[in-house]
């Protein structure tokens, strides 16, 4: 049998490759982030608003630490321009476009583990 190389093959948590792609995905927001720029640019304000009909909304703190933490992980850039007041723009790097495949199927795996569920 040839050598699995992949989600099996890495039993040491500090080489799991999975966790660490969770790691980077992981927290409250950064899906619905993840999801508004795949629709294009889109300034700190536009995001704000298209989560504020999420819950509560997410507050100015916490969907600025997010956007920080997906940009150090390389998932999204930020744009500053030298204007008065500053424009500053979020979009997906290529790392962030690669993401979505994966997206796509953890989505599709809950709509199947959902209807699998006894009402």
């Amino acid at each position: 049998m040839g050598e699995h190389k992949g989600f099996q093959s890495s039993h040491q948590h500090s080489h799991c490759k999975a966790e660490l792609a969770l790691k980077v995905i992981q927290g409250r927001w950064k899906l619905l982030i993840l999801r508004e720029l795949l629709e294009g640019i889109r300034r700190f304000s536009d995001l704000q608003r298209a989560l504020a009909d999420v819950e509560q909304g997410v507050s100015q703190k916490v969907l600025t630490s997010q956007l920080r933490e997906l940009e150090a992980d390389g998932v999204i850039t930020r744009t500053v321009y030298p204007e008065v007041p500053p424009r500053v723009e979020y979009a997906l790097t290529d790392l962030g476009h690669e993401l979505m495949p994966v997206l796509d199927g953890l989505h599709a795996w809950g709509e199947r583990a959902q209807r699998g569920k006894a009402p």
